[in-house]
């Protein structure tokens, strides 16, 4: 097979790269599932744009033969596990996730032998092989419903990430023992700035990921999952929005109600911090070359797919 590389596409402009790439969507038979995340131009030509549940719904009964997932390394791992004997393509391998990376397998199996009585709930954010360790996964659109699911007399284990961990302790009364991981993107805002923002723009509220620290979450007028966000934004009466989550997801909001302001939430340092590094690592570019060359593709092992797959079907049935 003739690899080629990004040299060989510099000169073709984004116009005529998307073109390409939707001929080799019909050459492939695939499906482009992208996050809210994504650069904006990879949104647009997406089959579909969700969040990690959405995402995993759509992993789950798609008739296409190739997936290209337009998202992190969970995510494509997780379409896998949902479809073994399908291509899985992720346009760059390196697209991870600091949550997953909080939360190494060996570390995660000796949490839960110190904690052998506890039922592990675990965020889609994480490895396959903590997945395949885990009783259920959750994402940020059903941890509370999938929470309240589990029997009183249940003790838990909450992995990886603290925030949302807390969050959900709050909105259930559940306690939980939680896992100590982030991501690096909803711990950068700064309450500071976003003070600021709020005293410049008294007609704002603020809405916010429950990724988020707490000292933002205090502040916030309305939590929620990305696609609970987007979904507020369209049916508030109110006309701005200061958005403490990924920047990319204001693409959206823009297409669904463009009659109305978003202002992204500074970090802290004087960065583009608010931008996920690992999502946007994914480019058009890229896109274009892991459909063309069908690689990278993920890769994982009979046992891990199986053992996995048991927690991710019962989310998607309990949600």
């Amino acid at each position: 097979m003739l690899i080629e590389t990004s040299e060989k596409i510099n000169q073709i402009d984004s116009k005529n790269l998307t073109n390409e790439i939707l001929s080799l969507k019909n050459e492939l038979n695939a499906v482009i599932l992208a996050h809210y995340y994504q650069e904006s131009e990879i949104q647009d030509l997406a089959d579909f744009v969700g969040d990690s549940l959405e995402l995993a719904r759509r992993a789950s009964t798609t008739k296409a033969d190739v997936i290209v997932f337009a998202g992190v390394h969970f995510m494509a791992e997780t379409a896998k596990i949902l479809n073994p004997n399908k291509l899985v393509l992720l346009p760059d391998l390196e697209a991870g996730c600091s949550l997953a990376d909080d939360c190494p397998a060996e570390d995660f199996k000796n949490f839960r032998k110190n904690n052998p009585n506890h039922f592990a709930i675990t965020y889609i954010n994480c490895t396959a092989e903590v997945k395949a360790m885990s009783d259920l996964i959750c994402t940020s659109s059903n941890a509370e419903k999938l929470i309240n699911s589990i029997p009183l007399e249940k003790e838990i284990l909450f992995s990886p990430d603290r925030n949302l961990g807390a969050y959900l302790m709050k909105k259930t009364g559940r306690k939980m023992t939680l896992w100590n991981g982030s991501c690096i993107v909803h711990e950068a805002f700064s309450e500071r700035k976003i003070i600021n923002l709020m005293l410049e723009n008294p007609d704002a509220i603020l809405i916010a990921h429950p990724e988020c620290e707490d000292h933002i979450l205090d502040k916030a007028n309305f939590i929620g999952s990305t696609s609970a966000l987007l979904k507020f934004v369209q049916q508030s009466p109110n006309k701005k929005f200061i958005v403490a989550t990924e920047v990319g997801i204001i693409h959206q909001m823009i297409k669904f109600a463009p009659e109305k302001e978003f202002i992204a939430a500074p970090p802290e340092a004087n960065c583009a911090c608010n931008e996920c590094p690992h999502m946007k690592k994914n480019t058009l570019e890229k896109l274009y070359l892991c459909m063309k060359n069908r690689s990278p593709e993920i890769i994982l092992s009979e046992e891990i797919i199986s053992k996995a797959r048991i927690p991710i079907d019962k989310m998607l049935a309990l949600s």
